[in-house]
Formats: C-alpha cells, structure tokens, sequence
C-alpha cells in the first residue's frame, strides 16, 4: 500500500501514486510575514483564520500550520492555532514545527490523523520524534538531511531518506506513513537543483515506494516572474513521481500547472476538475477564478 491517509475530524485526503496531486496550504506561517508573526504572538488569530479559510477555497486539500516565533511560547501558540484552524476548516493538518514540545502540544489538541512536519537523520531528532509519532497514529515527513547538513549529493540524500524509512519501521511506523522530502535548493544559486530533485523523487517512489512532498516556493526563491518557475517545477516533478507539496494555491500559475499535471497523467477522472474549474459555466464565480476542487 502506497497511500498515505490523513484526516481531520470528518474529512480524509490520501496522497498516493496515480491520485490527485495533493496541495498543502503553506500561509499560516509566520516565518517572513512580521505582522502575522505579532499578530499570534499578541493572541490575535484572525489572520490565521482567514488565511485557513481563503486556502481552504482556493483548493488547498491540506493544511500547514507553524507557529515558529522567536522568544514566544511556540507550544502554546501552535496549539492554539491548530485548534481555530479546525474550527474553520475541515482540512487535515500538517502540524509544523522543529520544537518536540510543540509536535507534542499540536498533535495533542489535534482531531484526526496529522502530518508531523517534520523529521531529520540526526539520531537525536529521530530517537525524539519518530515515537511520538508512533504514539499519535500519525504520519511524519522525513527531510533528507543529516547532521552533516543538506548534501548537494542526491545519492546521499536518498540514503538519509532510507535511514528515515528503516528507523520509522522499527518503531511501527509503516513506509506508507513517512512522506519524504526531497529538499528543493534555490534553481538560481544551484543550476542542478531541479534535476537532483527529479532523480531523487523517482528513486524514492520506485525503490522505496514512498510519498514525496517539498517546500515548492524554494526552487524559485530569489527570481522574478517566480510563480511560473515553481508551476513548471512541480509539473515536472510531479511527472518523475511527486505527490504532494507545500506552496500556495492562491497563486494561480502554480494551481494551474498543477490541475495540468493531474491531467495530463490522468489523475483527474474525464478532466473533470479541470473542466468544472475552466469551462463549466454554472460553477461559481470563485471557483472559476481557481477556487476549489475534489479533494484527492
């Protein structure tokens, strides 16, 4: 089985090989965005409500939610978070955080089947994280990257990823619960970044048989008209075998290309979503402006 299943209370998305691509809303995040990073620190939640709300209409099938605030109290506030996330929304939920006692303090209050985000190879941080997984029933997201740092060496990289893998079995976490990322590098400091990363997904997904995600708006970071870049990024990654990521689906060149994608490989039933979305005249005026579509 090749399906990663994740809930929320009362709504299941699976991300999986020859599916939906499966789009994680990466707003609620305040690292970047000074005056949502106050805002939550001074208690104020209605930007994370609303960012929840328009991703949620967009055609976010998930979820991420950080709370990484410098000086403020990051178990309490992602807690806090995820609790008005669920109140808004019925999206599973990526629970994001390098702190344990804030995994600890989100999956806590969580309803449903989570997306940890995130787990590393250093020992430590496998031997802190992977049982406290295990604990919850949740699935995790293993980042290649050791503690030697973040190789430029794709085969160094899907061995840190293996490791991961073999790690998370032997505290019961099954491979279909470990979505590897891959580590997207800036395409403009690194030529080979886009190439290294579609080798690697198509390792992963062939000898590991594992899901594969990526902070997408990283292979674009630092170019002009980036939108485009990160659309034609992930449709390229997508056909080696990608199966989820974290962007935003408020921009429209990067849902397009990937609502494309899902066409061209036949994950979209009839075109179906593309055909509600881009032709179907009785649809609403949001979804036609790139509003929702079928979860995965």
């Amino acid at each position: 089985m090749t399906d990663t299943i994740l809930s929320s209370a009362s709504k299941e998305v699976a991300i999986g090989f020859g599916r939906p691509f499966v789009m994680i809303g990466e707003r609620i995040n305040p690292t970047g965005r000074k005056l949502l990073a106050e805002e939550m620190k001074n208690g104020d939640f209605s930007r994370v409500a609303a960012d929840a709300i328009a991703q949620t209409e967009a055609g976010a099938h998930m979820l991420d939610v950080n709370a990484g605030i410098p000086l403020a109290d990051e178990p309490a506030l992602l807690a806090q978070a995820i609790q008005l996330v669920q109140s808004v929304t019925d999206l599973p939920i990526s629970i994001d955080s390098s702190i344990i006692e804030a995994l600890e303090a989100g999956l806590g209050v969580y309803q449903g089947k989570a997306l940890v985000n995130s787990v590393t190879g250093e020992e430590e941080v496998m031997e802190r994280v992977l049982p406290l997984v295990a604990r919850h029933g949740a699935a995790v997201v293993a980042i290649s990257n050791d503690d030697t740092g973040i190789s430029e060496d794709p085969n160094v990289r899907f061995a840190v990823a293996k490791r991961i893998v073999e790690r998370a079995a032997d505290h019961g976490i099954p491979a279909c619960d470990v979505v590897v990322d891959p580590l997207v590098m800036p395409i403009g400091a690194m030529g080979t970044a886009g190439q290294q990363v579609f080798a690697l997904v198509r390792r992963l997904r062939e000898e590991l048989k594992v899901n594969t995600t990526c902070g997408a708006s990283n292979v674009s970071f630092g170019l002009p008209n980036r939108h485009i870049i990160t659309g034609t990024f992930l449709a390229m990654a997508m056909s080696h075998g990608m199966t989820s990521a974290i962007m935003n689906p408020l921009h429209a060149e990067v849902k397009s290309a990937v609502m494309a994608a899902d066409v061209l490989a036949g994950a979209d039933a009839d075109c179906a979503a593309w055909i509600r979305i881009n032709r179907d005249p009785d649809a609403p005026a949001r979804e036609r402006r790139g509003g929702r579509r079928r979860s995965a």
